[in-house]
């Protein structure tokens, strides 16, 4: 036998933003699913115990599963199965105290018969007594307690840990992205995502914040912040991230089935639990005050399959169709043909409110040119009543333009603003799970945000409320 080696968130309204606590995490008695808990491992046994020949495995505990979970929110607090997952495979539980090993090389330890389960019996007083070792198979159920152990030549045989290229910036830049966060918690953290950033990084693009989170928002924890949902490049607001894996998985779930639920049910049986509002300014006025549009949307190709584009789909029958609903409100509207608009989109899709804007209320979005190139075209020069300060240009970091870009601009910037956010206490929320899988949940409190406006917006509000009247005057 070969010998083994050792390895290791009216219009002013909005600007008042509220102060939600921040809930401290105790100790955790579960394992959360995704946590650091199950990359640990140990290999101190005593010298005459033949389990010192193996690596071993955390021992196996209910883990929360995030999915189901967030399906339980949403459900505001019916029970769902699985929202603690109470057993798993062999193979599984490997992979998940373990995800630098490849699938296949744990297979091939299968295969081998090389891996070894120690099962919990019983205890004797305060001591757990335990089986010997046993091998196991790769879809071997586990019960709470049991310890996987495997060949201590494990690490020599994985290849080494990709290195992923970490992104450097300047401590100019650093305190500028953390100047972005409103709210941090052990669960997630809030940003004011400036006009002009990138969420996600892709052709063209030289920074996001999905890079920029693992170097200047990580604080005291050792995972980097995950993105959860998405705002347009140049769309400023509140931008969620989850600072967990297993916060990361509650949060996917509900925003996904938000626009699961709203597509399905329609406000009826929207839920509650998860409100966002958008603020916009738009070139024209809807013909109503308030309302609220159910029209699905599509995506096509255009200029020989360089670009895509969405559109409102008016065939129903194309099977990439995709629900959507976006309810308005009108707040104030200017005698220059502008109007801010209150969105409050109930579905999640690409690109949503700026259709529904531009092709259902025929009110284009100002600094839209992809949905409303005509409506610039044809756009007036706006002429302010009254002398406005302007400032000098300065240099943002990131090569950001925080400066210029209001309505009386030649080329405004993008009026679209996610304003505020309601959502679960995710923090509140894992903190009753590690006590008991069994807690109420139809209590968890909600934490509310509001972002203020970027500059190109307050500067545009600013030139444009001295003219203000309301809509039954367009």
């Amino acid at each position: 036998m070969a010998k083994w080696r050792l390895a290791t968130a009216t219009l002013r309204s909005y600007l008042r933003s509220p102060s939600p606590t921040i809930y401290a995490v105790r100790n955790p008695t579960r394992a959360l699913s995704g946590s650091n808990q199950c990359r640990s491992y140990s290999t101190s046994l005593a010298d005459d115990d033949p389990r010192g020949k193996w690596l071993t495995l955390p021992p196996f505990s209910t883990t929360v599963d995030g999915s189901a979970l967030g399906k339980e929110l949403l459900s505001n607090g019916d029970s769902v199965k699985g929202s603690t997952d109470g057993s798993t495979t062999a193979l599984r539980w490997i992979l998940r105290c373990r995800p630098d090993l490849p699938r296949n090389l744990v297979l091939k330890l299968f295969r081998l018969r090389q891996v070894r389960r120690e099962m919990s019996l019983s205890c004797d007083g305060d001591e757990l007594q335990r089986s010997q070792l046993k091998r196991v198979a790769a879809k071997e159920s586990l019960m709470v307690g049991d310890r996987i152990y495997l060949p201590l030549s494990v690490d020599n045989d994985a290849p080494p840990p990709a290195m992923k290229e970490s992104f450097h910036c300047s401590e100019e830049e650093r305190k500028f992205v953390c100047s972005l966060v409103l709210y941090k918690d052990p669960a997630i953290i809030v940003l004011n995502k400036p006009h002009g950033m990138a969420v996600q990084g892709g052709t063209g693009i030289k920074t996001s914040i999905d890079e920029l989170a693992g170097t200047c928002l990580t604080f005291d924890k050792s995972e980097s912040p995950r993105l959860v949902h998405r705002l347009d490049r140049d769309c400023s607001g509140l931008l969620v991230l989850a600072r967990t894996q297993t916060a990361a998985t509650v949060l996917h779930s509900i925003f996904r089935e938000k626009t699961t639920g709203a597509s399905a049910y329609g406000v009826k049986k929207n839920i509650k639990s998860l409100k966002r509002k958008y603020l916009a300014l738009v070139i024209g006025c809807p013909r109503r005050q308030k309302g609220q549009i159910s029209a699905p949307l599509r995506k096509v190709v255009v200029d020989d399959g360089k670009s895509d584009r969405i559109t409102v789909n008016d065939n129903g029958e194309l099977v990439s169709t995709q629900h959507a609903i976006t309810e308005y409100r009108v707040i104030e509207t200017s005698p220059n043909g502008y109007t801010w608009l209150e969105l409050r989109p109930l579905t999640g899709r690409k690109h949503q409110l700026r259709v529904h804007c531009a092709e259902v209320l025929g009110t284009p979005i100002l600094g839209d040119y992809k949905y409303g190139w005509q409506s610039h075209k044809s756009r007036e020069p706006f002429v302010s009543s009254g002398n406005t300060p302007t400032k000098p240009p300065s240099s943002s970091p990131f090569g950001l333009d925080l400066e210029g870009g209001d309505v009386s601009s030649k080329q405004p910037h993008l009026h679209l603003h996610s304003k505020q956010i309601d959502l679960p206490n995710i923090s509140q929320l894992l903190e009753k799970m590690q006590v008991s899988s069994d807690s109420d949940i139809s209590d968890i409190d909600s934490l509310k945000f509001d972002a203020p406006l970027p500059t190109h917006m307050q500067l545009s509000f600013n030139l444009l409320k001295s003219r203000v009247q309301t809509c039954d005057n367009c």
